[in-house]
């Protein structure tokens, strides 16, 4: 018995000591209307993440070395709170017993980064379908942000946070000024 603790103890001790990976700040931040679009209309918004990975970023140092970087915040919700208030800054109105339906699926958010200790070059995409649906009928869109940007010296992983940051963005404010969906949900829901 005393082995079995002293060989637990061991293994836990060990698990504390390996080094932690690294992690990115993901902040999508809303781009929030000044006017109502319409008033109290309701809303049930769900979301999913289906990307094949859960890393935000992979990092090549040219070494035969390819690091994934992930994020400190979940993404699915990250975005879905995003989205939420700019919905509700429209004049929207997020409830759970709504029959108008926004979804919004996250299909990529990825940095690829290749560094050398003298250059580096960040390739964002994002990518997100948006759905609203309700017995009228239901409009798909899908919003794709890129980005491309080189610097001196390696990436560190404010950088390439602020390009992901800066990507998705860029991505809930063309959602935002989508006038085919602000004019589909103004008239549907």
């Amino acid at each position: 018995m005393r082995k079995l603790v002293l060989a637990a103890s061991m293994v836990l001790l060990t698990a504390c000591a390996a080094p932690q990976q690294e992690q990115i700040n993901f902040m999508p931040k809303a781009a929030l209307s000044s006017s109502d679009l319409v008033k109290g209309s309701t809303f049930t918004l769900s979301s999913k993440d289906v990307r094949a990975s859960q890393y935000v970023a992979l990092v090549d140092s040219g070494r035969s070395n390819i690091e994934p970087i992930h994020s400190k915040q979940n993404v699915r919700i990250a975005i879905e709170n995003a989205l939420a208030a700019q919905l509700e800054s429209q004049g929207f109105r997020n409830s759970l017993d709504s029959d108008n339906s926004v979804a919004i699926e996250i299909q990529e958010t990825l940095v690829s980064v290749k560094h050398s200790v003298m250059e580096n070059e960040m390739n964002a995409t994002v990518i997100l379908e948006l759905t609203a649906e309700n017995s009228q009928g239901k409009l798909v869109k899908t919003y794709t942000g890129t980005a491309k940007r080189t610097g001196a010296l390696s990436a560190s992983n404010e950088e390439i946070a602020v390009v992901l940051n800066d990507v998705t963005n860029l991505v809930l404010t063309e959602i935002s000024n989508d006038r085919e969906l602000k004019n589909y949900m103004q008239e549907r829901f």
